[in-house]
């Protein structure tokens, strides 16, 4: 059970905001519901999102990777949950879903992948990346795109903290 009490979307304050969340998001997930206790968070929260998964050049195979990633290390499964569509749309196979938990030892993932997966496990768990860590990604990505990784990486940890530490409720 949630922590804090979801907001009522049917507030004049928030309804015009519940309503943006519905229409590009398709529903008022208990994540948006939650964050409308605060306005200005909510609205912050859908423009930088909006812009990570939806107006960032990086392919979305790698930001679904790190998404799925983030969300087996730091336990949010409500966050894995949600993801697991998109990772198939963007043509993660099921069999390397299966195999994010424990991905050094498979051989299901390419070099990029690879890198991929060692710099998000390196960010969220660490947060200081090593040079070598990084330089693995170089031969991959251009600088928008590394810039778009590690802005999905960040944005990602702070989804998966906010879930876990008001314990936001799986959507029916």
């Amino acid at each position: 059970m949630a922590r804090i009490p979801y907001a009522d979307d049917k507030n004049p304050e928030i309804a015009e905001l519940a309503g943006q969340i519905r229409k590009e998001r398709g529903k008022l997930h208990n994540l948006y519901r939650m964050l409308l206790n605060s306005p200005p968070v909510a609205r912050g929260w859908l423009n930088l999102l909006t812009a990570v998964r939806q107006q960032c050049k990086l392919s979305g195979r790698y930001r679904e990777l790190s998404i799925m990633r983030i969300a087996i290390i730091n336990g949010a499964d409500y966050e894995y949950d949600n993801h697991v569509p998109f990772a198939l749309k963007e043509g993660i196979s099921q069999q390397q879903i299966d195999a994010l938990r424990d991905w050094q030892k498979s051989k299901v993932f390419d070099a990029a992948d690879r890198a991929v997966l060692e710099y998000t496990d390196s960010m969220t768990k660490e947060v200081h990346v090593p040079d070598n860590v990084f330089d693995a990604l170089r031969p991959h990505f251009d600088t928008r795109e590394l810039t778009e990784l590690t802005a999905t990486i960040a944005a990602y940890n702070l989804v998966s903290r906010f879930l876990e530490a008001v314990q936001v409720d799986h959507d029916d």
